[in-house]
């Protein structure tokens, strides 16, 4: 009969913080199995050695390599297959002569450990019990005092071995994260923070709860001094008491820019702009886009007051705050973003910080709904009269129309403007084929989506509202039907020569 295979979470250290069930595991076992490298030290030993008996078979799983460089034929990765096949191997015969085999585990087994390389090989094939343990995150955050997330809050974990660029997105986005895998990343991670905004307020831990640990502020950590047993704890906004602003102090406006829709349609950086910001001002229906947030005030208002919106947003930067002005789409596109440009052009206003941030546009959303019909030149019209002459939008249709580019038509009905839509068709077809196809798309990336093809001269102005655009194609622009039975249309990226 087949022995039993443990994976044994030691915690993060201290001999105290393992489970009695961890204790318990060890105690009944026959074979005890740890990982080290090849100097043949084992953390995970250390932690468990009052526990590990002289009758105990000890099996040590050196490391080939950890950060030296290998001859290997396979490389680094090459190596540590073998190494993994050897060693489970090695555990195999145990569990068939019918021991129980227990491999700790520093922190939890499945938590970024080496014991899963294991379990991934052997748990089909043998009865199995993982036994989870304290990880490094929970450890750092009792250390430091601090909650890590709470309410709605994410928590986001993250190895320093990603990508700069990654990590700074990730960091941008999230509430709360604790970023492992140091050491010779910390630089790295260092400047994701800096760069993502989050840099005040990191914390360092470094041999949480072991012999050397240490707390610090993260920007005042000497990167030569970080080891591997480090982390990066970036805690909960919610828990970061922020100063009132003294005298003279001046905030900051942020013109954000929320997609189509909700959630999904977020650039990490926008995330992160709106979880950091001290109010948010907006469009009461945007503003239902975001998330509430603990200590964050909220000013929503009318779709008309946009010059009154921008000019608040300022004031209440001059007092110091950090103000999200929310603007649905891309903020640079019939948007807020004028707005808020427009009012911090005066004098008054000169000396405030004004950033923009771009959004997933409705044209973009929409043509990436029905396929690729702005895969060519176009051209992107408004047909609000609200703000503009209707004979300037009809001179700028004809004159689109003419140069054969895409239309993305914008605002093209209310329930105050009925007639735009037909007008516009009566133009367009002018210069345009009947059958030329048009992308009705309406509440894109919402609940009432809706997205369908028609023909120009078909094109019926009373399904036409202010959650919808307008994609009318050109003489190029195509559309099939696949054999799913999906119509998409898209136009192509050459042109014919005349």
């Amino acid at each position: 009969m087949s022995g039993k295979l443990y994976g044994v979470g030691l915690g993060p250290g201290d001999p105290s913080l393992m489970t009695v069930r961890a204790v318990e595991v060890i105690a009944g076992a026959d074979v005890i199995a740890y990982h080290s490298a090849r100097h043949g030290r084992s953390i995970a030993r250390s932690i468990a050695a009052r526990h590990i008996r002289a009758d105990h078979v000890e099996e040590p799983l050196v490391y080939p390599v950890t950060t030296e460089t290998t001859d290997h034929p396979g490389g680094y990765q090459g190596a540590m297959d073998d190494f993994y096949a050897e060693a489970s191997a090695r555990l195999a015969a145990h569990l068939d002569a019918g021991r129980t085999v227990a491999v700790l585990a520093e922190g939890d087994p499945l938590f970024y450990g080496s014991y899963m390389h294991m379990h991934k090989r052997l748990a089909g094939r043998y009865d199995t019990e993982v036994v989870p343990g304290v990880t490094s995150v929970s450890a750092a955050a009792a250390r430091l005092g601090t909650p890590l997330a709470e309410g709605e809050e994410v928590l986001t974990v993250l190895p320093g071995t990603l990508p700069e660029e990654e990590l700074t997105a990730r960091l941008a986005s999230t509430d709360a994260a604790v970023v492992m895998k140091m050491g010779r990343t910390f630089p790295k991670v260092r400047r994701a923070l800096e760069a993502s905004g989050r840099l005040d307020g990191a914390r360092y831990v470094e041999r949480a709860t072991m012999a050397g640990e240490r707390l610090a502020e993260l920007a005042e950590v000497d990167a030569e001094s970080v080891p591997y047993f480090s982390v990066a704890v970036l805690p909960s906004r919610a828990d970061a008491v922020a100063a009132e602003p003294g005298p003279g102090a001046v905030g900051e406006v942020v013109v954000v820019g929320t997609g189509p829709a909700g959630p999904l349609w977020l650039t990490p950086e926008t995330r992160g702009a709106l979880a950091a910001a001290d109010d948010l001002v907006g469009y009461t229906t945007y503003l239902d886009r975001v998330p509430v947030r603990s200590g964050q005030r909220r000013h929503g208002s009318d779709n008309r007051v946009e010059s009154e919106r921008a000019e608040f947003a300022l004031q209440l930067a001059r007092q110091g705050r950090r103000v999200a002005v929310v603007s649905g789409g891309d903020p640079g596109v019939f948007a807020m973003a004028t707005a808020v440009l427009e009012a911090a052009s005066a004098d008054a206003y000169a000396d405030v910080p004004v950033r923009v941030l771009p959004g997933v546009t409705a044209a973009n959303a929409a043509a990436a709904r029905a396929g690729a019909p702005l895969g060519h030149d176009y051209a992107t019209i408004s047909l609000s009269d609200r703000l503009k002459p209707w004979e300037v939008i009809a001179e700028r249709l004809r004159a689109a129309a003419s140069a054969d580019l895409v239309l993305a038509l914008y605002n093209p009905g209310s329930r105050s403007r009925t007639w735009q839509v037909g007008k516009a068709r009566e133009l367009l077809l002018e210069h345009r084929a009947p059958d030329t196809p048009v992308v009705v798309a309406r509440d894109v990336g919402g609940a009432d989506e809706h997205v369908r093809i028609v023909r120009l001269a078909d094109l019926d102005p009373a399904e036409v509202d202010m959650r919808t655009i307008l994609l009318v194609g050109s003489s190029q622009t195509r559309t099939v039907r696949r054999g799913d039975g999906e119509e998409i249309v898209w136009t192509p990226r050459h042109y014919p020569e005349t």
